[in-house]
Order: structure tokens, then C-alpha cells, then sequence
């Protein structure tokens, strides 16, 4: 045989010897069977195949653990696989297990826990009753039999004869043989003679013993007495952080292996049980060896950012609104000046006209000798219809024009304007021959040109002469309303409760085109009138019969078209004059209308009203100083007037006005009346002036009975034929009321007392008296009643009895008003108003602009939150132990407090406004929607302003996105519950409910759930899903050794980590469930 041949041999031979010993090591170590030579692992072929057969048995040995874990531990275990391969997936490094191989000579098989003795381990975390560090006895540790592997940190073999199967053993092999210190890497448990390999985050090595505390450290088990050549061992438990906190790798060092501790480098962090090492963020700083970034620079940056943003806002919010404000009025402005001159120009151009034709007429009568009758009426009559005298002006409403005014119309009429005129559709169809171009400005300038036309009408028909009554007639332009004409008779209203008649056996009509008043002393049934026929007398019995010209219909079916002004101004303080005026005109005239059309009205309502030199100023509030209480009337008018109303009520619109601002506010009505409104106010005590501007008077007496009723050009007429006259230099009104207040005793020689009044007006009028009042005066029958009535009631109702009593009759009332809320009526009015969604697009602008005006307030609650998450951030530190519930407990309270507070305003403040838009006829649905869509502002920014502070200041392993979902679910659920009590309570009680409900809920949601009820109160209350979901999304971040930490802490609490979609879902049905509950209470508590 040659050399070469030799060497090829022993070559080959070489390489069969270690094929030999790999399928040797596969069988007999794979089995848990051992070498016997260890000297065998010293070669660096054979370790690292037989380091990956006993890292594949141990795989499989964990995983059929965990599974087991997976099945019966799934509320802390969301994904098994997932779990195991953070726990035990060593693949990266398995220089343990080769040590411990070396260390076993081989019998590492032999020594390694089964999937029973895991079993066994594990359960012991599930029975509370149970220590984890103290194991039952079983079959290698008992009384009778306890050998050194049964000692904490040392463990043992089975006899060799005997088969393990660690993946699929369901009993104990009897391990007592060959014991000694468990391997690096690996814990042995104090009761079983086994070892289980430490999981990913922890730091197991061999132990040393300390002689001053005879502790075997880094652990805190003590060598057992009477054995003196006992040793430390290795790692002797693993369990939660409070536990066995020796295990976990260190906070400012990570472990990449169970045997290997680093300490952390400049510029990084390191928790506890981490397996690497975290940059810190850009802003912050880290020393070497710490478990936390350094947030106190980063925080003073991020508050002083806010803090800057915030102050701008503050001062600068209406600058957005002012700026739009002045490019309108300068708009406006232009248009005025324009319109002014258009119409001087056009009056000195009907002047030259009208000499001119004077001229050619006394002429033509010179030369022909002959006179015309009415010439100059005439004249003045056909100057109104010749062709070079039409308008200029665009209608841009529509016109039943005669055909006479039609083809007086068959020019082209144009605006002027610098620009290129366009054309404009108007309600959906185009006018021919009308061109106008969509701008502001041109909008500014047919409605300021209306307006001046309408003046030089008005000043040229005041004297109501021939060719002026024409005019009126046959004038197109002027937009006709649909007239309304209320009849009533035989009216009585008496309160259910107590039987007290308010109004009795009223009988009259009010027409439109006039302006009627209504007057009388004090308790005469003035309001009570006026809400009779508006169709608002709740808690009353109605009788008698109102009729709408002439049929007998529902008020309510006219609502679109019924204007109704409150006493008190319920006008909206922080919108200016237009901006209130414009609302009530987009959501209240008739969808079909132009907007050129809208412009006109809003303009001639805010100059009739002489609002021009304050349109532009808000109205102001209680708190902020707006225009003068004579002007907020105005405007609380025009609110109504700019609707465009067929009828239009008044309770007490000139009271708290001087003369001038009455005759102004009456001057506009009058002009209302000419377009055929009907009016009727309430008006207490008037000057002469101002009486003698009214058509009509309805006198009423105490008890609601009629003394007058009639033009009141007449009423001195007939208290005349009575006897009662008014003396010189007294005001007949005053004089009058007076006299029904009792106040005049002596009427001169009038034989009629002023309690005989209403009856005499009965009679006057044909009208059948009541029987109870032809042998006695209202007012002694109706003291006699209530005298009787009140002795009857104390003498023989008991305080039970009238307490009860009280309590029906609210109930009653409460019951009407709900009744009245929900009444529906067929809609007669013929006007078609903005659907809902336009009038929620309408709300959403008006409310927009509220809330920028309410920035310092935004500003101010925004700095809260962000303090308040900087403090608490910095109080209190993330625990690992429970996951950071501490410190999400008191985000709960926090900001549930304050943003629950700040949603009360939503609704609070505004309720007189809404009872009256809805009573109008307004949208609920769109206000309501409008009001929650503009909070979605606060829901989705106020979290991130709490967050950047407390987020960085306690820094969880949850994501800022997590907290953040999780916030925004939380501030949605309790602006919700804010609503709710807005709604329901009284601001003040809402103010204390909202501190309270934070503080009570979030108390019993941490408490243990050792009742029912307990756990139903908990259930029901936000804080508990909020809580859950907050330590939930943190859980998950806790994986590898924190495992059992995890599950401990989460059964203990009774949470599931795989319900934190269902937490989210939760705190979304509150929210959305609340904010139902608080419409429906809208709708039934308004006042209409």
C-alpha cells in the first residue's frame, strides 16, 4: 500500500469514526442517555452536534409547555408561539448548553425537567393557595425520600437503564442519582431534582456563598444544616418580579444569553429583564448603566413649545375673524357708497324728466288752450312706468308680474359694476336677461341698491297721494308673504294644577297688516295670550276655538313662518350682529331663495333696525362687555324679522328701550306690517307717539277678561260712551291702566265701576256672557272663588295630602311638556327650509367660529391638561411590578375631570338658545350633531397634549400610539357622559357630578372583585375598560422572563390580554349609548 493510499485511508477512516459517533450521540443522547467517556466533548466537531440534539429535545420539550400554558392560561397568553420564542428561543447562542454538557458529561438528558415535572412547576402559579418556592411532594422529594437535587439550585439524574422521554412524559422518572449544582443557565426548584432551562431577560449563574449572611448570592436560598459538603448551586427559582427579582436581569444592564450581563453604554438604556439595549431618544440624555432616559430637558422643551403655541393662540384667536370681517365691511362699504350715488343719480334723472314733461305739458297747454285733469298725478303715474324709467336693479326673487309689468320689461336690465357682468340662476331657474355676476361684492350692491330704492318709494309715497297709492299697488318688486289671519272665540286658558282661569272668554281676530297691541295691569293674562295663540301654553286647558283664516288648523302646522320674540334677549354673546342675524336668515327662509336674496333681507333688516354702526361688534355676555342693552333688543327682534314671518309675536319688545330706539324698533314692524305680517306684541305702558303707531288694542283686565278690543283710533271713543274720559295731558294707556289696576278711583261722571269693565265689553259686542258673571263683576267672583278655595283647602286638606298633591301636578306638567315636545302637525306652511344636513352645515360654521372666539379658554384648558400630565408623570414613575396601573389610575381621574368639565359647556351654556332655534323649527338632530362633531377637536387633540408630557415622563413599554388610542376612547366615552349631564342637570349640579363620577368609578374599579356586585358596579363603570386597556396594551411589551410576572398580574386583576380590542369597543358603545341618551333628553326637556 503506498503512502498516499494510507493517508486516503485514515482520511476516510477519520470521517467514518465521526459519522459513527453522530448517530451514537443522536440515539443515545437524544434518548437522555449518556457518554462514557466525557472527554469525547473536547473535540469541536462532536459539541456543537450534540449541543444542537439537546437544544432540539429542549425546544420541543418547552414547547409542548407552552402550549399547555397557551391552553390553559389564555388570558395572559395571546399568542403562543409568539410568547415562546421571546422565552425560550436560544438559537442565537447555546454556549449553555454546551458548558453544560461538558459540566454532565453528557447527561444533560438525564437531568432536564420533563414536560410532567414543568407541568408540575408551573401549576403551582395557577393554585393561589399555593407557594411557588414550596412544591408538593412527589415522587423524588417526599418525607421518606429527599436528596441534595431536592435542595434549591442543585438537581439530579435517572439511573441509566431508564428511558426519558421529555416531551411526551405524563409521569416523574425517578431522578435521585449522580446529584450536583445545576448548570448555568438553567434553575433548579427547590422540591424537584430536574432542570428547567431560565427563560430570554433572565440572568442565572452559578451562585457563591456569602459566609456574613451564609446566603448563596445573587440568590437568597441558604445551604441546608447537617450537610457539610453541600455546596451552592445554580439559579433556584422562577416566578414574578416581587418573587424572584434575583433572576431578572438587572435595570441599567441586559442579558443577550441567561449566563451573560452587560452593563448599558452611554447614550442607551436598559430595563429590567431586557435582552438588549435601547437608544435614547434625540432630546433626552443617558448615563452608562441606567434604566431610564433622562426626560426632565426634553419635558421644559415641550412645555415651553406648547406653552408658546398656546399663547399665540390666546391672543391672536380672533384675528383670523377679523380679518374676514374687515374684507366684508370694506366690501359692504363700496356697495353702499355705490348704491347711494346710483340712486341720486336716478333721482336727479326723475327730476330733469318730470320738469321736462311739466315743460312740454304747459307748452302743449299754451298752444292747444286746453287742461287735463290729474295731470300732474298722471304724469307722475306714467313716469313710474315708462321704459327709461325701470329699474336698474335686478329682482332676484320670484314675481307673478302682470302682463303689463312684463312687457313694461322687456329691456335688458344690468348691474353695474367695474367687472364683466355674468348671469346668475336664481331658485333653480335662470332669468333671462338678468346678468349679474356671483361676487360679494356685486351681492352688496343689488341689495344696497334695493334698499335706497325703497327709501325714495317710501319718502315719495309718506303723503299717500294719488300716484304714491298706485305705486304701492302695482310695484312687482315687492316680495309678498302668505297672510295669516287669527280669529279666536270664546278663548279660556286654566292652569291644570290649580284651576286658576288665565284668560277668559276672549273673542276677537288680528289681520294681517296690522300691528296690534296688547295691554293691561300686571297678572292680566298678556303672555298667557300671546302663548295661547303661538301654541306654547303647556300645563293649561285650552277651550274655545282659534281658527287660521278661517279654518280650524293647527298653529303648529304654521311654525316656519311663525315668528315668536321671548322677553328676555336670548341672542347668542359671543357672535356679533350679523353673524346672529345671518344664522337665524340661512337656516329660516326658504332653501330655494337666492343668496343675493338672503343678503337683502339680512341688510334691510340690520338698517331698519339702525344696527348698521354695530353690526360688526359682538353681542356680548354676562362676562364680556358687548353692545348696549337697547340694541340686544333690537337684535333679539330681528332674530325673528329676519325669517321673513307671516305672523309675528312679541312679548314686551320696547321694555328697558328709550322713546327714540321704541320708534326706531316700531318704525321697522310697521314696515313688516306692509308686506302683510300680522303682528301682535305685548307692550306695557307706551308713549303717546308710540301708541297712536299701533292699528289695534286688546285691553285686558285681571283674570284675563276683555275690556277692549279694537282700532285703536276708536278706543277713546267708546270709553267715551262709557263715561270715562281722559283727562288733559295724561297718556290714555297710562290712563287706562290705571284704571284697571285701581289705582283711578273716580272716573269723572262715569257710572260704570272698572270691575263692570269686561262685562260691558261683552255686552257692547254682542258676545254671550258667562252665567257666573252677569249678577257679579270678574274680579269679586274671582276673589270669592280663591277665598273660598283656600279656607276649603285649610280646613280640611292635611300638609300629606297637598305635598301629594304638588307632586301629581308636577308630574302632570312634566308629562305635558314631554307631549308638546313630541307633537307633530302636517306642514301647511308652503316653505320649504334647508334640509337637515344643510342646516348641520350651518351650525358646524356658527359653532366653529364660537369656539375660535372661546380660544383663550381652549388655551387655558389645553395648559391644564398639559400640567397636569407633567405633573403626574413625574410623580409617578411606571411600575413594572403592576404594569403602570398606578400611574394610569390617576391619567383616568385626571382626565376624565377635566375634560368632563370642559364638555359641560357644550350644552350648558346654551340651552335658552336652543329651546328657542328648536321651537322655531330648527333641526335637533343638526344642532346636536354639529356640537358633538366640533368636540371631536378636543377628543382627538386634548390626548395628545396630556400624552407628550406624561407619556415621556413615565416612559411605559407601550407605544405612544396604544395610550394614545386608548385616550381617545376615553375623552370620546366621557364627553358623552358630559352631555348627558349638561342635559339633564343644572350647571352647578353638572359641575359636582363631573368631579365626583371620575373619583367614585375609578375607586371601585380598582377594588378587589370579591362580590357580585361589586364586579357589576365595576362592569358598568368607564374607568374599569379604561384601566383594563391601558395595562393591557402595556402587558404585551412584557414578554420572555416577565411571563409569569404577566399572568400573576393579570389574574390578580382580573383582566384578559386578549380583550383590549374589547375595551376599546366598550368605551365606544358608552360614548355613542351616552350621547343617544343625551339627545333624547334634548329633545324631551326643551322648553319650547
Amino acid at each position: 500500500m503506498s503512502v498516499n493510499d494510507r493517508r486516503n485511508w485514515l482520511k476516510h477512516g477519520s470521517s467514518l469514526r465521526l459519522v459513527i459517533l453522530v448517530l451514537w450521540l443522536v440515539c443515545y443522547v437524544g434518548n437522555g442517555q449518556t457518554i462514557g467517556d466525557s472527554s469525547d466533548f473536547e473535540n469541536p466537531a462532536v459539541l456543537p452536534l450534540a449541543t444542537q440534539i439537546v437544544y432540539r429535545k429542549l425546544s420541543n420539550s418547552t414547547a409542548a409547555l407552552n402550549r399547555e400554558l397557551g391552553t390553559r392560561a389564555k388570558f395572559c397568553v395571546k399568542d403562543p408561539d409568539a410568547d415562546w420564542n421571546r422565552a425560550f428561543n436560544f438559537s442565537t447562542n447555546l454556549d449553555f448548553i454546551s458548558s453544560c454538557l461538558q459540566k454532565t458529561g453528557g447527561d444533560i438528558g438525564k437531568r432536564i425537567c420533563t414536560a410532567a415535572e414543568m407541568k408540575f412547576y408551573f401549576n403551582a402559579f395557577f393554585n393561589k393557595s399555593n407557594n411557588p418556592s414550596y412544591l408538593q411532594p412527589n415522587v423524588n422529594c417526599n418525607l421518606t425520600s429527599w436528596v441534595s437535587g431536592c435542595e434549591p439550585g442543585w438537581g439530579c439524574s435517572v439511573d441509566p437503564t431508564e428511558q426519558v422521554d421529555l416531551q411526551n412524559s405524563k409521569d416523574f422518572p425517578k431522578r435521585r442519582s449522580n446529584c450536583m449544582s445545576c448548570c448555568e443557565g438553567f434553575f433548579c426548584p427547590r422540591g424537584l431534582t430536574c432542570m428547567i432551562p431560565c427563560p430570554l431577560g433572565a440572568h442565572c449563574p452559578l451562585a457563591t456563598l456569602n459566609k456574613t449572611t451564609s446566603l448563596c448570592e445573587p440568590y437568597t436560598y441558604q445551604l441546608p444544616p447537617g450537610r457539610p459538603n453541600h455546596t451552592c448551586g445554580g439559579a433556584n427559582v422562577w416566578a414574578d418580579i416581587r418573587s424572584s427579582s434575583e433572576v431578572f436581569c438587572s435595570a441599567g444592564s441586559y442579558c443577550p444569553t441567561t449566563t451573560q450581563k452587560v452593563p448599558c453604554d452611554s447614550g442607551h438604556y436598559c430595563r429590567m429583564g431586557s435582552t438588549s439595549e435601547k437608544p435614547c431618544f434625540k432630546l433626552t440624555s443617558c448615563n452608562p448603566n441606567t434604566a431610564n432616559q433622562n426626560m426632565h430637558a426634553f419635558g421644559v422643551m415641550v412645555i415651553a413649545a406648547v406653552s408658546t403655541i398656546l399663547l399665540i393662540i390666546y391672543n391672536c384667536s380672533d384675528q383670523i375673524l377679523t380679518t374676514r370681517e374687515r374684507r366684508q365691511a370694506k366690501s359692504r362699504e363700496a356697495a353702499v357708497k355705490k348704491a347711494k350715488a346710483h340712486q341720486k343719480w336716478k333721482s336727479a334723472r326723475v327730476a330733469a324728466k318730470k320738469h321736462v314733461s311739466e315743460i312740454r305739458a304747459q307748452i302743449t297747454r299754451t298752444f292747444s288752450g286746453k287742461k287735463s285733469n290729474h295731470d300732474g298725478d298722471t304724469n307722475k303715474m306714467l313716469g313710474r312706468v315708462d321704459s327709461s324709467e325701470v329699474y336698474e336693479d335686478l329682482d332676484l326673487s320670484k314675481q307673478h308680474s302682470t302682463p303689463e309689468s312684463s312687457s313694461a320689461a322687456q329691456f335688458s336690465i344690468e348691474i353695474e359694476d367695474d367687472a364683466a357682468c355674468g348671469s346668475l340662476e336664481t331658485e333653480g331657474k335662470r332669468v333671462k336677461g338678468h346678468k349679474v355676476k356671483k361676487t360679494r361684492s356685486q351681492i352688496f350692491k343689488y341689495a344696497y341698491d334695493r334698499i335706497e330704492k325703497e327709501r325714495a318709494m317710501e319718502q315719495e309715497n309718506k303723503n299717500l297721494t294719488f300716484s304714491g297709492i298706485v305705486s304701492m299697488a302695482t310695484n312687482s318688486e315687492t316680495r309678498k308673504r302668505p297672510l295669516m289671519e287669527l280669529s279666536f272665540e270664546g278663548l279660556t286658558l286654566t292652569l291644570k294644577s290649580s284651576g286658576k282661569h288665565l284668560l277668559r272668554s276672549v273673542t276677537g281676530s288680528m289681520r294681517p297688516g296690522r300691528i296690534t297691541a296688547v295691554m293691561g295691569p300686571s297678572g292680566a293674562g298678556k303672555t298667557s295670550l300671546l302663548s295661547a295663540l303661538a301654541g306654547k301654553a303647556v300645563g293649561c286647558k285650552l277651550s274655545g276655538s282659534i281658527l287660521i283664516n278661517g279654518k280650524r288648523e293647527s298653529i303648529h302646522s304654521y311654525k316656519k313662518i311663525i315668528g315668536f320674540v321671548p322677553q328676555d334677549d336670548i341672542v347668542h354673546g359671543n357672535l356679533t350682529v350679523e353673524e346672529n342675524l345671518w344664522f337665524h336668515a340661512k337656516c329660516r327662509l326658504s332653501a330655494g331663495l337666492s343668496e343675493a336674496d338672503k343678503v337683502l333681507v339680512v341688510e334691510r333688516i340690520i338698517d331698519s333696525l339702525g344696527l348698521q354702526a354695530v353690526r360688526s361688534s359682538l353681542v356680548g355676555t354676562v362676562e364680556k362687555r358687548g353692545i348696549s342693552g337697547g340694541q340686544r333688543k333690537r337684535v333679539n327682534v330681528g332674530l325673528e324679522m329676519v325669517m321673513e314671518p307671516s305672523v309675528l309675536f312679541l312679548d314686551e319688545p320696547t321694555s328697558g328701550l328709550d322713546s327714540a330706539s321704541s320708534q326706531l324698533l316700531l318704525r321697522a314692524l310697521r314696515h313688516e306690517a306692509l308686506e302683510g305680517v300680522n303682528i301682535c306684541m305685548v307692550v306695557h305702558q307706551p308713549s303717546y307717539t308710540l301708541f297712536k303707531t299701533f292699528n289695534d288694542l286688546v285691553l285686558l283686565a285681571k283674570g284675563g277678561l276683555t275690556v277692549y278690543h279694537g282700532s285703536v283710533n276708536k278706543v277713546e271713543e267708546y270709553f267715551s260712551g262709557l263715561g270715562i274720559t281722559v283727562p288733559g295731558r295724561i297718556n290714555p294707556p297710562d290712563y287706562y291702566i290705571d284704571i284697571l289696576e285701581g289705582i283711578v278711583i273716580s272716573m269723572g261722571n262715569s257710572a260704570v265701576g272698572y270691575k263692570e269693565l269686561p262685562q260691558r265689553w261683552m255686552l257692547h259686542k254682542g258676545y254671550s256672557v258667562p252665567p257666573d258673571m252677569r249678577n257679579n263683576s270678574a274680579a269679586e267672583l274671582e276673589t270669592n272663588l280663591d277665598t273660598g278655595n283656600h279656607s276649603h283647602t285649610n280646613a280640611e286638606q292635611t300638609f300629606v295630602r297637598e305635598l301629594w298633591g304638588d307632586v301629581k301636578s308636577n308630574f302632570k306638567l312634566r308629562r305635558d311638556k314631554i307631549r308638546h315636545n313630541f307633537l307633530k302637525s302636517r306642514d301647511l306652511s308652503q316653505r320649504r327650509t334647508p334640509t337637515m344636513w344643510l342646516q348641520y352645515k350651518y351650525f358646524l360654521g356658527r359653532i366653529a367660529k364660537q369656539r375660535m372666539r372661546e380660544a383663550q379658554l381652549q388655551a387655558t384648558d389645553f395648559l391644564i391638561l398639559l400640567l397636569a400630565g407633567a405633573c403626574l408623570g413625574s410623580l409617578i414613575k411606571a411600575s413594572d411590578e403592576s404594569f403602570g396601573a398606578p400611574g394610569y389610575t390617576y391619567t383616568i381621574i385626571a382626565v376624565s375631570l377635566l375634560c368632563k368639565i370642559a364638555a359641560l359647556r357644550s350644552f350648558s351654556l346654551d340651552k335658552l338658545h336652543y329651546w328657542r332655534e328648536s321651537a322655531s323649527g330648527m333641526s335637533s338632530s343638526a344642532c346636536f350633531l354639529a356640537k358633538d362633531t366640533i368636540d371631536y377637536f378636543n377628543i382627538l387633540v386634548k390626548p395628545l397634549v396630556y400624552l407628550s408630557m406624561f407619556y415621556f415622563f413615565t416612559n411605559p413599554r407601550s407605544t405612544f400610539f396604544d395610550n394614545y388610542i386608548v385616550l381617545v376612547c376615553l375623552v370620546y366615552c366621557v364627553t358623552g357622559i358630559a352631555y348627558v349631564l349638561a342635559i339633564f342637570l343644572h350647571p352647578g349640579s353638572a359641575q359636582l357630578f363631573s368631579v365626583l363620577l371620575p373619583v367614585v368609578l375609578t375607586l371601585v374599579a380598582t377594588q378587589p372583585k370579591n362580590s357580585q356586585a361589586i364586579r357589576i358596579l365595576a362592569d358598568l363603570g368607564y374607568p374599569k375598560w379604561a384601566l383594563e386597556a391601558f395595562v393591557i396594551g402595556n402587558a404585551q411589551r412584557y414578554y420572555g422572563v416577565w411571563m409569569i410576572t404577566r399572568c400573576g398580574s393579570l389574574m390578580k386583576s382580573g383582566y384578559d390580554i386578549n380583550e383590549w380590542n374589547l375595551c376599546i369597543m366598550i368605551l365606544l358603545l358608552m360614548g355613542a349609548v351616552t350621547r343617544g341618551i343625551a339627545f333624547v333628553g334634548m329633545i324631551i326637556l326643551q322648553k319650547k
